[in-house]
């Protein structure tokens, strides 16, 4: 098969290697069709690690992945040959106590698409666990199929942060995860969304995809901004998910007393300066969120139903053998790059 193979620092190459091989009677044999490009993949490409998780040997990227079911294996009855399938890329060991208790995105041993050392979905075959493969209704393309984890992660962070109907909400960052937590904050009933942004264009995809106001970051002040726009009282909740240090301590000062600050975005910079006192008298909650648990069925169906719509976040789309162009995008072109998908 082919698969684009990152070997050092900005050295990716397209190869060939052996097709995969159903091992376990509960695995699928899958095509892969449709992988987006994601900020982890660019980061691995341009740095070689994230956090502790580094690149030493050859790797295989790309997580955001859906395709079609070539083979299955003998124990397999949920899925045949032909079907359409989202593929969630984390494996949890499914035996330690945050796997038995349901928080199996917390599971020390989980093997993540594209986490090294683990190969991701840059090819053109993938064996997966059936149970972990989600059959899309006819009504759901193979590309919105794909946009289900970048979604799944948008929505486990609208869940752990308690959005209700009525809430105010602000998102900085209005990147792939951003307009994500947006739509799924308003799919929970949200009042008043407020995204922020550096780029206009993502602003105005914003506007559509249900955002009541937007502020532009580089032209006013972000929490004098937030704060007019509430009547001086702050929002119920804050989705960070730009990573940036400023924006971390941006939303101490725009939640709401008893407000929750719900930190998506990983950025290069793991320790920030944190007002604490704030926390303290504001008794705000701190919610960390990593990827996502038992929430790929909920994802589905709202963009089965047609209320998320991910289709207009796809930028651009790049065959497999430009995959190294895909992967560059979002660096040289972020005032117009929200999701690069690659076909294959």
């Amino acid at each position: 098969m082919k698969a684009a193979v990152l070997h050092g620092i900005r050295d990716l190459r397209i190869e060939e290697l052996p097709d995969p091989k159903i091992e376990r009677e509960d695995d699928v044999l899958v095509r892969i069709k449709a992988v987006g490009v994601c900020g982890s993949d660019v980061h691995f490409y341009t740095h070689g690690r994230i956090g502790d998780f580094v690149v030493e040997k050859p790797l295989i990227l790309g997580h955001e992945s859906a395709g079609v079911v070539e083979e299955v294996g003998k124990g397999v009855k949920n899925l045949k040959p032909g079907d359409k399938v989202a593929l969630e890329p984390g494996i949890p060991c499914r035996k330690c106590e945050f796997c038995k208790s349901g928080r199996y995105n917390l599971c020390p041993d989980v093997r993540f698409f594209a986490a090294p050392p683990v190969d991701g979905t840059f090819a053109e075959y993938v064996v997966h666990p059936a149970d972990f493969c989600y059959k899309l209704p006819d009504n759901v393309s193979l590309e919105e199929g794909a946009m289900l984890e970048p979604l799944s992660v948008g929505l486990h962070g609208a869940i752990l942060g308690g959005v209700k109907p009525g809430d105010e909400v602000a998102i900085l960052g209005s990147g792939p995860i951003g307009l994500m937590a947006l739509q799924s904050a308003r799919s929970m009933g949200a009042g008043k969304v407020i995204c922020v942004d550096l780029y206009p264009f993502r602003l105005d995809l914003a506007q559509r995809l249900g955002a009541c106001e937007t502020i532009n970051a580089g032209e006013m002040d972000t929490v004098e901004a937030i704060m007019e726009l509430t009547n001086g009282r702050g929002v119920d909740v804050v989705f960070e998910t730009a990573g940036a240090g400023i924006t971390s301590q941006q939303a101490v000062e725009i939640a709401r007393r008893g407000g929750t600050i719900v930190h998506i975005g990983l950025g290069s910079q793991e320790a920030v300066p944190t007002n604490i006192v704030k926390i303290i008298f504001k008794e705000l909650k701190l919610q960390g969120v990593h990827r996502y648990a038992n929430i790929y069925p909920r994802a589905l169906e709202l963009i089965s139903s047609g209320d998320v719509d991910v289709r207009s976040m796809i930028t651009s789309r790049y065959p497999l053998d430009r995959v190294e162009e895909a992967l560059r995008e979002p660096i040289e072109r972020p005032d117009s790059t929200v999701k690069v998908m690659v076909e294959i």
